[in-house]
This record gives structure tokens, sequence and C-alpha cells, in this order.
């Protein structure tokens, strides 16, 4: 694999996705993961353990939740990523174990500071939707690189997508870099929480782009 996406999901757009027991979802960007570009399942005999990483539980629960599952003990989505995405990661020396692996993944979570960015966003405008334009903009004025943005198609009646998830990509030096390939090689999608992320697809530059604070 060539390069890390850190995923970061909308909680509320995460909840309108899926059967679901949501409630009360965070209104800050969480983490949904850390995913090579290349390769799941990497070493299938390579399980997850919780206990590899007890002291960073506070941190996990509150920026790394099981959205879409509200019982606080639910370690099943942690498991989920550690054994499709982490034991890919984990050819990296500084990815190397489960305890590197999510802890520094919330330490570049911390470092891109998202929930600091889309609240300037926030503050320039009265309105929950965008110009999807617009969001490119701030957020490549603001790190200087071009993230990958995915929303919700609309539904029936809805003029809008919405916005559901951002992804950043770094180098195996965990350097931000561009998330469009140099020769117009597009990504490949991360269906990665079956039943919920299947609904994703890379925003429409054409329509307008609806940022939902809370659930409806």
């Amino acid at each position: 694999w060539r390069k890390l996406y850190l995923a970061h999901h909308w909680p509320v757009t995460v909840c309108k996705m899926s059967a679901n027991d949501c409630h009360d979802p965070p209104d800050y960007w969480t983490i949904h993961g850390l995913w090579p570009d290349k390769g799941e399942e990497c070493n299938r005999t390579w399980h997850f353990n919780v206990t590899e990483i007890k002291d960073l539980m506070s941190d996990m629960r509150q920026y790394w939740p099981d959205v879409i599952h509200s019982s606080l003990n639910r370690t099943q989505f942690w498991k989920h990523e550690w054994e499709k995405h982490g034991t890919c990661a984990a050819t990296l020396p500084i990815l190397d174990s489960q305890k590197k692996y999510f802890s520094k993944t919330l330490e570049l979570y911390q470092r891109v500071d998202l929930n600091g960015c889309a609240s300037d966003l926030l503050i320039f405008t009265s309105s929950l939707f965008f110009q999807m334009s617009t969001i490119k903009e701030v957020l490549t004025k603001f790190y200087g690189i071009t993230p990958k943005i995915q929303c919700l198609p609309p539904e029936e009646g809805e003029k809008a997508q919405t916005l559901g998830q951002i992804e950043f990509c770094f180098t195996k030096e965990l350097v931000l870099r561009n998330c469009t390939e140099p020769n117009g090689e597009s990504s490949r999608m991360h269906s990665n929480l079956q039943l919920v992320t299947e609904e994703l697809s890379v925003c429409n530059d054409t329509l307008p782009v609806y940022y939902p604070s809370q659930v409806q």
C-alpha cells in the first residue's frame, strides 16, 4: 500500500444511514478508521485484544465511539477496524501493534483537528447548506492538501446531499498529502461498516451539501 486514509465521519449522518440504536450522537467529527489504501484482513490470526488499549479507553470512547450502537461497552467497532485495516497498517514499524495503531490514529486525529476547521466553516455562515466548492476551498486552504469528501446522496424529495465523511491522506511517513492520485486514478471506495458507509459516495460537485446539526 502507498497511503493511509484517516477517515472522520459525521455522527448525525451516520445515524441517518442504517437501522441502529443511535441516540444523542456526538455533535463533533469522530474517527471512523485509519486505512491503508490497499489490502484488507492482512493477518487473520492477529485478533483484537481490548486489554492492549485499556489505557486509551477514555479517548477511544470520546473520539472513536461506535456511533451506531450506543452501549459504552461495545468493542466490536474497534475489533472490526483492527482486523480489517490495522493488521495491514502494521507493516509500518510505527503502527506495528494494536497499542501503536490506535494511539497513533488518535494522535493524527488531534493533529488534523477537523472539528476546529469545521467550526470555522460554520461561523462564516448562517446556513447549514453549502456549495461543495466552499467546503473544498475551506479545507484546502486550512490544510494545504485535498481531502476526500463523501456524502449521502439525496433521498426522494430532497434537493441536497448530506455531508457524511471526510478522509485525510497521509504518506507512510505520516505527512499529510493529497488524496487524489496524480495520474487521475481514483482511489477505491471504502465500504467499511457494512450497511453503513456503503451508501456514501464521493460528493457531487453540483448539488448543494447539507451539514446536519442534529438527528431529524
